[in-house]
């Protein structure tokens, strides 16, 4: 599968950690382990190597079995602890992608358009707003691409946005698959 990372943008509280941050990383893990993504925390107050923040973290939750698929994303390299972009992102992550249910007209991706060129083996970094006023302005301005996973401006609150983005992403790459006869 290529590179896909679903990426949490902590807009909560960068000093300390929250039982909001803990919930939504417990969510978000066995989303991503089940879908195939990669998850990356932006600016969470965290320190450590990826399988240390993961299993102190699995202590904290019953969700995902005990938080057992964020240790396992992290044993596979899958669960990165990303700083707050200065000028940018990572560029192994690949493309920026800010996803909202109001994506500027010139920079808007559908899900489907993302699918077909995740699938020609571009990487994207999906940026979701973990807070109540979603992502930073100045990441829309940093991401290339904006995403409204919806397809009709509905907002959605940001766990059932992560596992609607991470499902619709991985279905349309599943159709597209079958369809082109690239299905294992």
């Amino acid at each position: 599968m290529p590179m896909l990372t679903l990426a949490l943008y902590n807009t909560y509280d960068a000093r300390r950690l929250h039982e909001a941050h803990l919930r939504a990383i417990a969510r978000s893990a066995p989303i991503a382990y089940a879908y195939g993504f990669h998850l990356a925390l932006i600016g969470f107050p965290l320190d450590g190597k990826p399988l240390d923040v993961a299993e102190e973290v699995s202590e904290h939750t019953t969700i995902g079995e005990g938080g057992k698929y964020l240790v396992e994303l992290a044993r596979g390299n899958r669960f990165h602890l990303l700083e707050f972009p200065k000028k940018g992102f990572p560029p192994q992550f690949g493309i920026p992608v800010a996803t909202t249910r109001k994506p500027s007209e010139e920079k808007e991706l559908t899900p489907l358009e993302l699918a077909e060129r995740a699938l020609n083996g571009e990487r994207f970094l999906l940026l979701i707003g973990l807070g109540r006023h979603g992502l930073p302005k100045e990441t829309f301005k940093l991401a290339r691409h904006h995403m409204d996973v919806t397809g009709k401006r509905v907002s959605l609150e940001t766990c059932t946005a992560i596992g609607a983005i991470a499902v619709r992403i991985a279905t349309y790459m599943e159709a597209l698959k079958w369809r082109s006869g690239r299905r294992k």
